[in-house]
């Protein structure tokens, strides 16, 4: 029988008992050797980025007027109606969205009808909207004075104010409309790969298709919809822009009111309790998966589309099209408004004057460019910096050699993404705003270095859970082969696992950069004066009535997004192959 130990003298694994003799020890190979001394430089940098300031945000929230009153407020004030309202909103949210995105998913997984491509292609869209601009767009597009209440108002006297979409109900319908993609594309994917066999079963056994849903698909889908669950009630519970857009205090913009009006103290005790909400529902959705096991063990084939016919065929177009025209309104009013002249946009439901000035302005004025700059320079490098330390980070787990550890790592690596971008950005200023012995020194307050580590906090779980599933299907046999033939552990990782895995790492990079392009949350605690980022800039613009301008640049950013879009789906596309036996034979040749 075979255990794995470790010892405080030396690093030990696979202890054997031979039967009727001694215990046997057997030392590390080179390579597992590799794996344990690589961790050590890869995780002092997630420690000392992710996990210390977060301590230290909590330990700076016992400052100021002190623990018990800063924590106190939340029992009492605005402090504990932005909580519960950011809590109640944030399950709304998930309910909703479940809703609307398992329908999709299973109208277009299940079913086929007029506009159903059309459908599948936009049904993502609104990933491509970053949180700024998509609130802008729905602003435009549905609030008092937006498009859609005047062009009600003037076409039957309806007052606008009365079809309007404000307050909670705008950032509900923000809400839904741009995060049911995590329920549709997760939910869309259990249904693609269910075995339909038992749902033809429980069929023949006389279970009507009601019952057939509520016992058997939708128990097996839970994966997916915890998945789906977890995605949409984080990228709640972070919702900034919205909420700011209509008019609703959530807890995220409490947290930077208490921070620009100098109480740091204070901001830091709400950041400590909105990212303890966050980890506890994390912690709650996994305890709900792990009750049971949801795995099939039949061999079924997967069942293909019902075609519709006669009247449902037309009413399925119909709200085919409908469903494509609201989904790609929002990309279509800022590509329209980033054409119109700033400040004339007033009392009609479409911008009366147009312009290319906006577009002009950007690309020969060089302080209208320097948002766009600082974008993407800060996004390049933090992508730089998650793949390194991500992508090593998940070969270093799935490989890791010890008894103990492997949970504790792949937790401290993924704790970014149960946190809130308002979280982070407190975080990361708290923990570099003045040289202390804990941050070596490191101060990054003023300075634009503190973006791209920022980003890097919030976006590196990105590229290790996106690299961890392609490394996880490769047998750990694999580049032992190419260790025993000669290779090093390194070139072995250079050789074997980097052409096998790379799709899933430049997958989580091209995630992880496209973020960083449109973030906005963390940018606002964070970014330098004089160096606003392309959100930063929207929001500034927005605030000055400039929607011309914003909207340029939000259109800027979106064509940016598309076309990393584009290239993850033309590697998608790309055919697969068993590609280990020539690279072990490569690294085997190396020798």
């Amino acid at each position: 029988m075979s255990t794995v130990l470790q010892t405080q003298t030396e690093v030990v694994a696979l202890e054997r008992t031979e039967p009727g003799g001694p215990r046997r020890r057997r030392r590390l190979t080179p390579g597992e050797r590799f794996v344990v001394f690589l961790a050590l430089p890869i995780f002092a940098v997630i420690v000392f980025f992710v996990v210390l300031p977060m301590l230290q945000t909590a330990v700076h929230s016992t400052g100021g007027a002190g623990l018990w009153q800063n924590y106190a407020t939340f029992f009492t004030g605005a402090t504990s109606r932005a909580l519960w309202t950011s809590v109640w909103i944030s399950v709304a949210t998930v309910a909703i969205c479940a809703v609307v995105g398992t329908a999709l998913a299973v109208l277009l997984t299940r079913f086929d009808f007029p506009g159903r491509r059309l459908l599948d292609v936009i049904s993502v869209l609104p990933l491509a909207l970053p949180s700024l601009i998509g609130a802008l767009a729905f602003t435009l597009l549905y609030n008092e004075t937006g498009i859609f209440p005047r062009a009600i108002e003037q076409l039957t006297g309806i007052d606008a104010g009365a079809v309007s979409v404000t307050g909670v109900s705008g950032v509900l319908l923000v809400h839904v409309l741009t995060m049911y993609p995590y329920f549709y594309l997760s939910v869309s994917a259990g249904l693609a790969g269910m075995d339909t066999s038992l749902e033809e079963a429980a069929a023949g056994l006389g279970a009507p298709k009601w019952k057939v849903w509520t016992t058997v698909v939708l128990p097996m889908l839970t994966p997916a919809m915890v998945a789906g669950a977890l995605l949409t009630f984080m990228t709640s519970m972070a919702s900034f822009t919205a909420p700011q857009l209509y008019g609703v205090t959530m807890l995220t913009n409490r947290i930077v009111e208490t921070r620009v009006s100098g109480n740091y103290e204070l901001a830091s005790a709400q950041s400590t309790v909105l990212a303890i909400v966050s980890i506890a529902f994390l912690f709650l959705m996994r305890w709900y998966q792990g009750r049971q096991t949801y795995r099939s063990l039949s061999k079924g084939i997967q069942r293909g589309r019902t075609r519709t016919r006669g009247w449902r065929s037309a009413l399925a177009g119909v709200v085919s099209a409908l469903l494509a025209a609201i989904l790609v309104a929002p990309v279509a009013v800022i590509v329209l408004v980033s054409f119109s002249q700033n400040r004339s946009w007033t009392t009609q439901v479409l911008p009366p004057a147009y312009t290319l000035e906006n577009y002009a302005s950007i690309f020969t004025d060089p302080d209208a460019f320097l948002p766009i700059n600082v974008s993407l320079q800060m996004a390049f490098f933090a992508t730089i910096a998650a793949v390194v330390i991500g992508g090593s980070a998940a070969w270093i787990v799935s490989r890791w050699p010890l008894r103990r550890g492997r949970g504790a790592l792949d937790a401290m690596v993924m704790l970014p993404w149960a946190l809130p971008g308002t979280v982070i950005g407190v975080n990361v200023a708290t923990a570099f705003a003045s040289p202390t012995p804990v941050n070596l020194g490191l101060v990054l307050i003023g300075s634009l270095y503190i973006l791209p580590v920022a980003y890097f906090v919030r976006y590196v779980p990105l590229v290790f859970r996106e690299t961890s599933a392609s490394i996880d299907t490769i047998d750990p046999s694999v580049d032992e082969a190419a260790q025993s033939l000669g290779a090093s552990p390194l070139r072995s990782i250079v050789t074997v696992v980097m052409p096998l895995v790379w799709k899933g790492l430049v997958a989580g990079a091209l995630l992880a950069f496209i973020d960083g392009v449109g973030e906005y949350v963390a940018s606002a605690v964070v970014y330098p004066a004089g160096f606003p980022p392309m959100s930063i800039e929207i929001y500034n613009r927005i605030y000055s009535s400039d929607f011309g301008s914003a909207a340029a640049y939000g259109t800027l950013q979106i064509a940016i997004i598309f076309v990393v879009l584009l290239v993850m789906n033309l590697m998608e596309r790309r055919p697969k192959g068993d590609e280990a036996a020539p690279v072990v034979a490569a690294a085997a040749g190396m020798r």
